[in-house]
């Protein structure tokens, strides 16, 4: 298997080089192969850890807004865009899809940056870390916004992509049904990477920009903060975290921690947690945050960073075990070796986190999600901000069945648009009911099998059961 290993590596590196990824890059995943080869675990037991009893709040800042216009106008703006939303049966970028009023997370995104652009008289460039598989559909989308690029500053820049890896034996794997499945993009710890070979990051700071802000594009609550870029610059740090409370919804999440020995702050994964550890990990009276995965970097220490360790950052590894065909579960199986960007909080010295509320984590990753966001129980402010309407303190918590999974299916099963749930605590749905016009739904409501598959008539109040 060694010897298997080692050839896999080079035939990994042959591959790359010959589809012209960047030599830094190979290098990069090299690392990474040979760490996923080595068979470490990267475990992160509770004995070696401290948990963080209190954060600064983003509710306790009043910066002066000569600091916060002064920090947003050395800020850049960047989002993850990558994904395909292929759990959700998406063969093109998610963000592409309607969120708000015909519009999508990339026409919500972009408005968010222009009128942070015209209340603070900043540049504040936005830029898009695209995957071969997005680039196309998102460039053209943001056709449409005169002057969303800034200067000579690219509106985006691409994701490298690595071979998908054979799991017996750590060779790039052969899909001749489909030559473009064979290849996967390096998880969001690639944005470092990326940043430097592409050059942008040089770029940015011979333009003068200092810091970055860095969040998912499917996560509309994470509009860039004036105060949080004026708390980021007076710190004089190299890398913040926002960090959100623990729910009992979010046990089986990753949190933050202080590693005992350095003090630095970790990401612990439940992948990453023994056995034994289960416990203490999904306590959430112990274990309090977790990475919202909105980031705030200082563009020339990461240069700095970068440049000393080679490029390597030394991330934990990912090892995702997927098929090569995602539609077709009898394809060969693969190994992804993936990072993630969140885990450089123990890379740099100093590295630091704040707590925001729920207002600025709104993923959307399932299509329940997506009812949730659509609904009423959001509004949609003149300044594109995304926020719950008054009067509610949390989301309604939605739980569609397995009919809704897929987007196609779920806008035929809701026609005239969401229910109402601003009256809604939560809403689970078992079996396959097609939604009416003006329907509401009220307190902790559940829509049972029975009956199923059926239609929810125009004008009905869904209600709790009993």
């Amino acid at each position: 298997m060694r010897r298997m290993s080692v050839e896999g590596l080079q035939r990994a590196q042959q591959v790359m080089t010959e589809a012209g990824v960047h030599p830094r890059a190979i290098d990069v995943f090299s690392h990474y192969y040979r760490v996923l080869e080595s068979g470490e675990t990267g475990m992160i037991p509770e004995a070696g850890i401290e948990p963080i009893a209190e954060l600064p709040r983003l509710a306790d800042l009043d910066p002066d807004p000569g600091a916060a216009r002064d920090a947003l106008a050395r800020t850049v703006v960047i989002k993850l865009n990558g994904g395909l939303g292929t759990s959700m049966g998406m063969d093109r970028a998610k963000s592409l899809l309607e969120v708000r009023s015909g519009r999508s997370f990339l026409d919500i995104i972009a408005e968010q940056v222009l009128a942070l652009r015209e209340e603070y008289d900043a540049s504040l460039p936005l830029l898009f870390m695209n995957s071969f598989r997005t680039r196309d559909d998102t460039l053209a989308a943001l056709k449409k916004y005169d002057g969303l690029a800034v200067g000579d500053l690219p509106l985006d820049f691409l994701q490298n992509r690595e071979p998908k890896l054979r799991s017996d034996d750590l060779t790039p794997v052969s899909w001749p049904a489909d030559p473009s499945l064979e290849w996967c993009p390096p998880g969001h710890g690639d944005l470092y990477t990326a940043l430097e070979v592409s050059g942008v990051l040089r770029n940015l700071i011979e333009a003068g920009y200092r810091y970055a802000f860095v969040s998912n594009a499917d996560n509309l609550g994470a509009r860039p903060d004036p105060r949080l870029a004026a708390w980021f610059a007076g710190l004089a740090v190299p890398f913040a975290s926002e960090s959100c409370r623990r729910t009992p919804a979010d046990r089986k999440g990753g949190h933050l921690a202080v590693r005992r020995s350095d003090g630095r702050l970790v990401l612990r994964e439940s992948a990453q947690t023994l056995p034994e550890d289960g416990d203490a990990f999904a306590d959430i009276g112990r274990h309090r945050y977790f990475n919202s995965n909105n980031l705030w970097l200082d563009l020339g220490a990461l240069a700095d960073t970068l440049d000393a360790t080679g490029g390597v950052l030394g991330l934990p590894v990912i090892r995702n075990v997927k098929t090569v065909d995602p539609t077709r579960p009898d394809s060969p199986e693969v190994i992804q070796i993936e990072t993630a960007m969140g885990a450089a909080v123990e890379v740099f010295d100093h590295a630091a986190a704040i707590e925001v509320d729920r207002s600025r984590f709104l993923p959307v990753k399932t299509t329940s999600d997506l009812l949730v966001l659509r609904s009423d129980a959001y509004e949609l402010t003149r300044d594109a901000q995304v926020r719950l309407v008054d009067g509610r303190h949390d989301a309604p918590l939605v739980s569609l069945g397995s009919a809704y999974k897929v987007v196609h299916d779920f806008d035929a099963r809701f026609p005239y648009g969401p229910p109402s749930l601003v009256g809604c605590d939560s809403l689970t749905v078992h079996g396959d009911w097609t939604f009416g016009r003006h329907i509401r739904v009220v307190g902790s409501a559940v829509v049972g099998a029975d009956g199923s598959p059926g239609t929810v008539e125009d004008g009905t109040v869904v209600g709790p059961v009993g």
